[in-house]
């Protein structure tokens, strides 16, 4: 059912109560979590399409980063116990073949797969990381329920609509407001190679906390620095007002109309010794712990001013999950109905509602609802957001997010 709305609230950058918005970086706990569960699940993708010519059943969305014991100090610090790592989740792996009038089951090595994932991705989010010593990793997938299996077996040939595994929903809007594109960008710009080249001992755990209030935007971040960089409380603070001066630059261009404060490390208290200091570049080391789904939603970012969903998308299938597909696809309509506007539209809120069993391409409810610019026609508007809506909604473009999702190529957190 699809219901295209005038919406009766106002835009985000006009309304009156202090908009907040929150990025959690690449290394925070939650974010590596997500990170590396999405990974699991792309790399079961490749080896089920490499091996049999089609994806299987799995969801590997619960894992948890246990955080250890640390005792950083100027110039490096001592682990007393490592960070453990464990991936949970349901994933086939037995396959019954067939070979003319002979049968074979074959095996999928899920624990190596998963276990290979965990460091292969920890290495591409740590510079200081030891993956020997500073961590330990586990798993604990075991095969999906049989009606689960029984509705995602429907659903994996390409020229077949998937069907909904559950009955769930997914939303999204557009365009990112100005406090939502400072905090994207400020976390990419801090956890950049060429930030980090720059300032060594800034680590990957960045948290970027971001409130507007009329034209004034303030920012907090919370940044792990890295101790073995680091020689004295004059260096410590060196190294903060860098990451501080980075950001207003950054601000004054990606939106030079705000007037934008930033506060770096603000529990500090240098005076009695009480500084961010890490060895490996992320709370975790010292007991923060980390989970799936606990962090940004799937465009990037926290917004409790926006609807949101609690859904964890990272390590669900790309197949039939709606818990992911919608929650990402919500985005995707939500950008491409903006953008065709031309203007004509301030913002687009979409929501979707799966029911278990149904094709995807059929939401049970399909919500969008527009702000328009001031004197436009609705009626042309709300032409875009139907014509949007059936093209996305399509088999083709599913079986394309599909494909993208496995690759990588689309923003799960």
């Amino acid at each position: 059912m699809l219901k295209v709305t005038n919406a009766n609230f106002l835009p985000i950058e006009k309304s009156d109560f202090p908009e907040i918005c929150e990025r959690k970086g690449v290394g925070h706990p939650d974010s590596v979590c997500d990170a590396v569960a999405d990974a699991c699940s792309r790399a079961l993708c490749v080896y089920y399409m490499e091996n049999f010519d089609r994806v299987y059943h799995h969801n590997v969305d619960k894992a948890a980063l246990v955080g250890g014991t640390a005792k950083p100090q100027y110039g490096g610090g001592l682990i007393i116990q490592p960070q453990y790592f464990l991936i949970v989740g349901r994933a086939i792996n037995q396959i019954l073949t067939e070979c003319g009038t002979e049968s074979k089951l074959e095996y999928i090595p899920v624990a190596t797969i998963c276990l290979e994932t965990q460091r292969r991705e920890l290495a591409k989010i740590f510079r200081n990381l030891d993956l020997e010593r500073d961590i330990q990793f586990d798993y604990a997938v075991r095969p999906g329920s049989i009606d689960l299996t029984g509705v995602f077996d429907e659903s994996h040939h390409s020229e077949e609509i998937p069907l909904a595994n559950d009955t769930s929903f997914g939303v999204g809007y557009a365009p990112y407001s100005d406090v939502e594109k400072i905090t994207l960008e400020a976390e990419y710009l801090i956890n950049s190679d060429n930030f980090k080249s720059k300032c060594k001992a800034s680590g990957e755990d960045i948290k970027v906390m971001t409130e507007r209030l009329g034209n004034k935007v303030g920012i907090t971040v919370a940044a792990a620095m890295v101790s073995k960089y680091i020689n004295d409380a004059d260096e410590y603070i060196n190294y903060t007002n860098q990451i501080k001066d980075a950001i207003l630059d950054l601000a004054a261009k990606v939106i030079p109309e705000r007037e934008v404060s930033c506060e770096v490390n603000v529990g500090d208290n240098v005076e009695k010794g009480i500084m961010y200091l890490t060895i490996t570049g992320t709370s975790a080391e010292a007991g923060d712990d980390g989970e799936v789904g606990r962090g940004n939603r799937s465009n990037g970012l926290i917004t409790p001013c926006r609807t949101m969903s609690l859904e964890a998308v990272c390590g669900k299938n790309p197949i039939n999950h709606v818990g992911k597909l919608y929650n990402i696809l919500s985005t995707e309509i939500s950008r491409e109905i903006y953008k065709r506007g031309e203007g004509d539209i301030l913002e687009v809120h979409v929501k979707l509602l799966s029911q278990i069993g149904r094709p995807i391409t059929d939401p049970w409810v399909n919500s969008i609802e527009l702000i328009p610019a001031e004197n436009v026609n609705f009626a042309s508007i709300e032409k875009i957001a139907k014509e949007v809506s059936d093209e996305m909604l399509s088999k083709e473009y599913f079986i394309n997010l599909r494909k993208q999702l496995i690759a990588g190529e689309i923003q799960t957190f």
